[in-house]
């Protein structure tokens, strides 16, 4: 049955005769065969938004329902991809029409005719469930792309086929118990908006790590965790995530710019096949899905975007990996739901945004997790939520970072201020919190250092007391403080300038390992520590400020991590030379 446009309104039309869809079946539009998405009910009438441009569509064109939800194409292909909000591949729709995207184009998100080298890991006979795997594809040099039993199929394998196929070819065949045979390909098809299905849903107790020593050391995130990244314009949100895509923990990186300006998008672009993996020396692009839906492409597939991206997240998930999405940004995203509620003409909650904004961030976020996976053998695969949230003025009491904040268990406040004092990362250690620093206490112990916990607490302590006496200082100036609370405000400084200041673009500073967080961070905190010491000795504090060892104090972290034991040296040097100073008769 057809249905027909009675309304257009921008990206949202509305057609009737539309009584035997479901909400979020996909329809095609007009002679042009648009991609639409139904989004609302009314007896026969149902309002559509169209992921393309609506401009020529009038009343009467047919609409034509494909009864099903949007869906992505799962597939051996998908890394190193680079898609639209609705997953159709950036570099085809070029080839097919041009730099402006054409209307009603049909791309395969994934290559249906290359083929690929599929490698058995199941054998005739062995018995399976869904989530298992059955053989494995080399994507690229640093991927392993596995083959899955999709959900819904189990049995006993009566056929695999080795060899080179395509993602259409069937690799295997599985009877169930009823006698009935289900081919299996290595082709998977997945509704965005519903979550892939695990067994069960784990505690985070391992951290991500960073290499940014901010994040690390005083605000960590798990894997499995959820972040948000707030900030101004201009306070370094995106540089943050791009600096967690190259140097964070995470087997998969999934980037998805959303609604972001198109220069940010094309930087990330060009940049990432260039950028040098850490990890493996290959470019960052060959562990990498980028998803680039920029403020001037459609509305209503900026929507779809993050939906996109999650799933694609968590089909690596499924198969064992540690995947991170980073969504640049949800601000944008939220305004697409308010521009298409307004639409709808549904009824506006704060500032214009629909009453359901909150729910719909924590679908989002709560597609988030480590799990245990379906299948025979106990596998556990993690995704780690990061989204990016650009609240008007940089006010963060806006609707979206409020909802963000009730949901995320990470924030990292990013500050004007400190981005107009050239501190980078520009996380305000005052403002920003981390829920899952408790549950971390013994991992840190375990695997960095017994006293870890201890010199995190006191740093924190430093910077908390450097902030309250910062206002008497500004009042009647540093000379009315006494030694020990200047030693304090000497030491807050190593730490904001020495520690927590790094360069994202000089080749050492830029990642530092927990082991070199550690010495660096005992150093500066020993030297608190010995300088209070020689305080209560008597000794002068312009001779505890001014011993040599100060300097190469501010210098540790630019030591590559191969000489790391050269901050030991310095320690030592530091202590030696604090012990060594005499009292003053003057003091």
């Amino acid at each position: 049955m057809k249905g027909k446009i009675i309304k257009v309104s921008g990206p949202l039309i509305v057609a009737e005769n539309m009584q035997d869809v479901k909400m979020f079946d996909v329809v095609r539009v007009s002679d042009k065969h648009l991609i639409g998405e139904v989004i609302e009910l009314r007896g026969d009438k149902a309002s559509i938004q169209v992921y393309e441009e609506t401009s020529m569509l009038g009343p009467g064109e047919e609409v034509v329902s494909t009864n099903a939800p949007l869906s992505v194409e799962l597939g051996p292909g998908l890394i190193e991809g680079i898609y639209d909000g609705i997953q159709r591949p950036l570099n085809q729709l070029v080839k097919k029409s041009g730099d402006r995207i054409g209307r009603g184009i049909e791309v395969s998100a994934v290559s249906h005719s290359r083929k690929w080298n599929f490698v058995p890991t199941k054998k005739v006979g062995d018995k399976v469930e869904a989530g298992d795997i059955i053989g494995t594809v080399q994507e690229n040099e640093v991927i392993e792309h596995r083959i899955m039993i999709p959900f819904g199929v189990s049995g006993k394998i009566t056929g695999i086929h080795d060899g080179e196929k395509t993602v259409d070819d069937i690799v295997a065949t599985v009877e169930d118990k009823e006698g009935n045979s289900h081919f299996v390909t290595m082709l998977q098809k997945w509704p965005v908006r519903k979550g892939r299905p695990y067994r069960e849903k784990m505690s985070p107790v391992v951290p991500m790590i960073t290499g940014q020593r901010v994040i690390d050391t005083l605000f960590p995130i798990t894997k499995g965790g959820v972040a948000a990244v707030p900030g101004p314009f201009g306070s370094g949100k995106t540089v943050v995530q791009h600096q967690l895509a190259k140097w964070a923990d995470a087997d998969i990186i999934v980037y998805v710019g959303c609604g972001e300006r198109g220069n940010e998008m094309t930087d990330v672009l060009n940049e990432f096949p260039h950028l040098t993996d850490p990890k493996t020396g290959k470019p960052l692009m060959k562990r990498t899905v980028l998803i680039a839906n920029t403020s001037d492409m459609p509305v209503a597939a900026r929507e779809a975007s993050i939906y996109t991206g999650i799933t694609i997240a968590e089909y690596f998930r499924d198969m064992g990996y540690n995947v991170a999405i980073m969504a640049d940004s949800t601000s944008r995203w939220a305004e697409a739901l308010r521009e298409m509620s307004g639409r709808l003409e549904e009824m506006p909650g704060e500032e214009g945004y629909p009453a359901y904004l909150s729910s719909r961030l924590a679908e989002f976020y709560e597609r988030a997790g480590i799990v245990k996976l379906l299948g025979s053998d106990e596998r556990i695969g993690s995704v780690t939520a990061i989204g990016a949230v650009s609240p008007p003025g940089g006010d963060m009491s806006e609707p979206v970072s409020q909802a963000t904040l009730r949901i995320v268990k990470v924030f990292w406040g990013l500050s004007a201020s400190l981005a107009y004092k050239r501190h980078f990362p520009a996380i305000d250690w005052i403002a920003s919190y981390s829920l899952y620093s408790d549950r971390l206490g013994d991992w840190y112990s375990e695997n960095v250092a017994t006293d870890y916990n201890s010199l995190r607490a006191a740093a924190m302590r430093i910077l908390q007391e450097e902030a309250q006496l910062d206002e008497i200082v500004r009042l009647v100036g540093m000379d009315a403080l006494s030694p020990r609370d200047r030693l304090t405000m000497e030491a807050a400084k190593s730490l904001r300038e020495d520690y927590l200041h790094q360069n994202a673009f000089h080749e050492v500073d830029t990642y530092t390992s927990m082991t070199k967080q550690y010495k660096m961070l005992k150093l500066i905190i020993d030297y608190y520590r010995c300088g209070q010491e020689a305080l209560e000795k008597s000794v002068r504090l312009n001779d505890i400020l001014s011993i040599p060892a100060r300097e190469r104090i501010g210098r540790s972290k630019y030591i590559p991590e191969s000489e790391i034991a050269e901050i030991d040296t310095v320690s030592a040097d530091m202590k030696a030379q604090l012990g060594g100073l005499k009292a003053s008769d003057a003091f």
